[in-house]
């Protein structure tokens, strides 16, 4: 269920969750090499616990909401799909409820473009930021911010576990052994 908020970005409710990390073949993970960074957090469960591919460990917010992370990439990269790595019957007062999207060249112009509402997920929920145009297939920015809104319970603090970012692969015709970079060479790639 999809509903359009006032300012134009989509709001989606996300039930569930998957146990298993599914992601098509022609996406890679994009943040490995970003700079990460939260708004605040306990010790022991900083931003390093969102990386780490383990889900026994967490990031746990430490302040009043929203609970921020940003991902700051050293160019302009295209971004796909954003999955985070939730448990409510492990976490429940400290599960995000409602989980803000935002993308810009830094923190001076970020703009909404997602807003997702959480049902008691449990497992990767995966936020998709291609627009409502099918041409609109990925985001193009330097930062990526995930605002946690509100949590389940009226909770304080927040927890998650995992958070992958990724983008299409960089190769923008597939089955294609040559890697172009300009316009001109893809357009004469492929034999009529």
């Amino acid at each position: 269920m999809a509903t359009e908020s006032s300012e134009g970005e989509e709001e989606t409710k996300l039930m569930g969750g998957n146990p298993q990390l599914v992601v098509d073949t022609d996406l890679r993970e994009m943040a490995k090499n970003a700079a990460w960074s939260v708004s605040s957090c306990k010790p022991g469960n900083g931003v390093s616990s969102l990386r780490d591919d383990n889900y026994e460990t967490y990031w746990q917010s430490d302040g009043a909401q929203p609970h921020l992370v940003n991902i700051q990439f050293q160019k302009k990269v295209k971004l796909q799909l954003v999955a985070l790595y939730v448990d409510f019957n492990l976490d429940e007062s400290y599960t995000p409820s409602k989980i803000s999207i935002r993308a810009g060249d830094g923190f001076h112009n970020l703009k909404e473009i997602k807003t997702v509402e959480l049902v008691k997920p449990t497992g990767w929920v995966y936020i998709s930021l291609s627009g409502n145009d099918p041409r609109e297939t990925f985001v193009n920015t330097f930062m990526l911010q995930i605002g946690v809104l509100s949590n389940h319970l009226n909770g304080r603090d927040t927890h998650i576990r995992q958070i992958k970012v990724y983008g299409p692969q960089p190769n923008p015709i597939p089955h294609q052994p040559f890697q172009f970079t300009s316009t001109e060479f893809i357009t004469y790639s492929i034999l009529r």
